[in-house]
């Protein structure tokens, strides 16, 4: 095989939207709590998502990007009656550990979002999708057949919380983060290695000196908006960093919350 050929295929392959389940080895599961930081996370969290959630009178939630399980449990101590789904069984497995440990029994779904409604046959009062974990679907159809997915496992005025970096602000100005809200382990150096229109390919260095990557597709804030409105949902607002009002290249992530 020609090398720019070999080339042209091994792009395709990282851009494609199923790479993320290779690049979630048991390896790097095992480390993604470091990465995240409960304490940090909640720390910088506060109470944004329980107050989303509670003033829309949500009380079955699914949580679609499970990962470890951070906001299932959370969620489930503050009350509500959480689903948690996952592409990935490691990830599961490791969110269902550290329920246990928290004397919690998570309800736990392994399932591709852009076939939810073949492995699930329930409707939720909100369904999050957070972690930046959207950003994995590289094709616009993914992303279409899974906001449509997310969109008929909702009930009726139900919310989508979704969210994602601010790729705008890499795109335009290089990447920088104020390390508050998310990847706040002191411990973890998180950047991007490679940053274009078409991906951003995230280098994770961990205090054992172990390299772990990540492929991500870089949404742009009006993008994701766009779609979701495309696809049905309605009263779109989005946050930067929680807050209403911002500076569009300031915050770290941007928040969507749309109703169905």
């Amino acid at each position: 095989m020609e090398p720019i050929e070999k080339k042209r295929q091994e792009s395709r392959k990282t851009k494609n939207s199923n790479f993320y389940q290779q690049q979630y080895q048991d390896s790097f599961v095992e480390k993604w709590d470091a990465l995240i930081d409960w304490e940090g996370r909640t720390k910088g969290e506060g109470e944004f998502f329980i107050r989303e959630l509670q003033k829309r009178k949500s009380q079955k939630v699914l949580d679609a990007a499970t990962g470890t399980g951070y906001h299932s449990v959370r969620l489930l101590k503050s009350g509500f009656h959480v689903h948690s789904a996952d592409g990935k069984q490691n990830m599961l497995a490791k969110a269902f550990y550290n329920g246990r440990r928290q004397n919690l029994l998570l309800r736990t779904i392994h399932s591709d979002w852009r076939a939810l409604t073949k492995n699930i046959h329930e409707t939720y009062d909100a369904v999050i999708c957070l972690g930046n974990s959207f950003t994995h679907l590289f094709d616009e159809s993914d992303r279409r057949k899974t906001l449509a997915e997310f969109y008929a496992v909702l009930k009726p005025q139900g919310v989508l919380i979704l969210d994602q970096r601010n790729y705008d602000a890499m795109l335009d100005e290089g990447f920088s983060s104020k390390h508050l809200f998310y990847y706040v382990g002191e411990k973890v150096k998180a950047e991007p290695e490679y940053l274009a229109d078409d991906l951003v390919r995230f280098r994770y260095e961990f205090d054992d000196q172990s390299v772990h990557f990540l492929n991500m597709f870089p949404l742009q804030r009006d993008y994701t908006r766009s779609l979701l409105g495309e696809v049905g949902f309605q009263n779109i607002k989005t946050y930067g960093d929680f807050q209403e009002t911002y500076k569009k290249n300031e915050p770290d992530f941007f928040i969507h919350v749309a109703e169905k």
